[in-house]
């Protein structure tokens, strides 16, 4: 339903609002998200049966326009000509930050053509609270959900595979099992960090090594997020220097200059050029 009467609230402007929710933990809702929601004239959400949820907890009476992936595109004219009117609007997901792996970029990307500002709420993301207690690499690269041809599957891996740094995915409960033989094919020698129903009464983190991964029961339930972690053997290898690589500089410390040996040696090895250049300095000041 769309009323007709502009919107009393003289402070707000012409603006998109993205707001995140829970992500599970109704709680963990900020003040200012609660006050935005509350303000707006319109809530678009993914699955109105479930935002109810939230926004009856809170006592949040505005009204919902249904927004997915399958109407999205087909609601666009007539949210921009609402923003435009001086409505406020605000944009929320099922659980999490709108647009990570959820409708949303359709429309913001035609806010930007219409030169209508968008505002961020901060707050829940899975992604987020996955990597920061997943203790490896602050470094990650977020990939989002699998596809679902088999081709593009193994191409993707195979390409994430040489990203040396932490790598977060989202799977469904259904897919998992499928998913974990390329994870332990891609990614051997790496460790997994596995978050199942985050902030959510049966929350549960599953930490292993990729090698020892095995498969799930069939009674599992609620979305993943994995993280796997930066190639740690490589990390670890890049750090010695072996004893043919001491003698090789011990060689030539008298004959190149140590900048020459550091990028000879590194160019070769995958051996950090800090640790070649200290260790020529070490053996120069030895001499």
């Amino acid at each position: 339903m769309i009323v007709n009467s502009k919107s009393t609230n003289k402070e707000t402007k012409k603006n998109l609002y993205i707001v995140s929710t829970p992500i599970g933990n109704m709680s963990d809702i900020s003040l200012r998200a609660i006050e935005t929601l509350k303000k707006s004239d319109y809530i678009l959400c993914e699955d109105t049966r479930v935002s109810k949820n939230l926004l009856n907890k809170y006592q949040i009476k505005s009204h919902l326009i249904s927004n997915h992936k399958f109407n999205e595109k087909k609601n666009l004219i007539k949210i921009i000509k609402l923003i435009k009117e001086g409505y406020i609007i605000s944009l929320i997901s099922d659980a999490g930050t709108p647009s990570i792996s959820d409708p949303g970029s359709i429309l913001i990307n035609e806010c930007i053509k219409n030169n209508i500002e968008i505002i961020p709420l901060p707050g829940p993301s899975a992604t987020i609270s996955a990597v920061s207690i997943s203790g490896f690499s602050e470094k990650f690269f977020f990939y989002g959900f699998f596809p679902e041809k088999q081709k593009l599957l193994e191409e993707d891996l195979e390409v994430l595979s040489k990203i040396d740094c932490s790598i977060v995915f989202f799977i469904s409960p259904r897919k998992v099992n499928k998913i974990i033989p390329y994870i332990k094919k891609n990614f051997s020698g790496r460790k997994i960090l596995i978050c199942r129903e985050m902030t959510k009464f049966y929350e549960e983190y599953i930490r292993s090594e990729v090698d020892k991964l095995e498969l799930f029961n069939n009674n599992l339930k609620g979305e993943l997020t994995i993280v796997i972690s930066e190639n740690i053997n490589q990390k670890k290898e890049s750090q010695i220097l072996n004893e043919s690589d001491k003698r090789l500089i011990s060689k030539m410390i008298n004959k190149l200059s140590i900048k020459e040996i550091t990028d000879l040696i590194n160019q070769n090895k995958k051996i950090s050029k800090k640790i070649i250049y200290e260790y020529c300095l070490k053996i120069k000041n030895e001499k």
